[in-house]
């Protein structure tokens, strides 16, 4: 299976959508796609319709109890994808990892030898914290959504120095795939000035399809369903579909059919 962590530090970036409608993509494409909510707001599991209050098993208990990974994983509404929802327990998960041998190791221990999908999307929460590290240390992988605005690459530097530290220190096999700017809006020069502020730092690294300001993106999640899903013909969505397209553009050869 390919593990792909989706995180940046900074929050309101969309790292939820972004990982909905990717994992929704694959899935439509036709790879057995698993979404793991890692997320303590739970948001990508509401998004996806998954009820993250009723109380089952979460990502949660696969960090903390070290569940199996299969009774975890719920199915959605999505042919081809199913998701490990979170729920509110996992707020304390930090707090309780910290006393724990190989505390940053328990995400990749739980999908070690997994076999029931082909690709896993980590939606990350907006921190550097344990929840982080452990979807890091268990992915091939890291896409980062980068928001187009000022601060933008002051954060990112951020994230690529705790990658860094992740390489040396647990994942020497962790490397970004690529970065998406996201919310960009033409109307804006600040947006323009950004985009070519982290191509000319990044290169080849950013994704050449961006990502728009698009209602519909925004109203998706309330109606618990992927953009894909809820209007697939937006500017938002046929986004998407050329991300994931790019997306697996840039996997390994032996990868790239499902």
């Amino acid at each position: 299976m390919l593990t792909i962590a989706i995180a940046n530090q900074k929050g309101g970036v969309g790292k939820t959508t972004t990982a909905i409608n990717m994992a929704t993509a694959m899935a439509a494409t036709g790879w057995r796609t698993l979404l793991i909510d890692l997320d303590p707001q739970g948001n990508a599991s509401t998004g996806m319709g998954v009820d993250s209050s009723a109380r089952g098993l979460s990502s949660y208990d696969l960090l903390v109890d070290e569940i199996p990974l299969e009774d975890a994983v719920v199915e959605t509404s999505i042919p081809g994808l199913d998701i490990v929802p979170a729920t509110q327990d996992l707020s304390g998960a930090e707090i309780e990892l910290v006393s724990v041998e190989e505390r940053t190791a328990r995400l990749r221990k739980a999908l070690d030898d997994h076999r029931g999908h082909e690709i896993c999307f980590i939606d990350c929460p907006p921190s550097l914290g344990l929840l982080t590290l452990n979807a890091l240390c268990a992915a091939d992988t890291l896409l980062v959504p980068l928001q187009c605005e000022f601060f933008a690459l002051e954060g990112l530097s951020q994230l690529l120095q705790t990658v860094e530290r992740v390489q040396q220190l647990f994942n020497p096999s962790l490397n970004i795939i690529g970065v998406a700017l996201t919310m960009f809006d033409r109307r804006n020069r600040l947006t323009d000035q950004v985009s070519d502020d982290v191509r000319d730092c990044l290169g080849n690294l950013v994704f050449d399809t961006v990502i728009p300001r698009n209602v519909r993106l925004s109203e998706a999640p309330s109606h618990g369903l992927p953009a894909l899903v809820y209007d697939h013909s937006c500017t938002g969505s046929r986004a998407y579909i050329s991300l994931a397209r790019e997306l697996i553009g840039r996997f390994p050869p032996e990868r790239q059919a499902a």
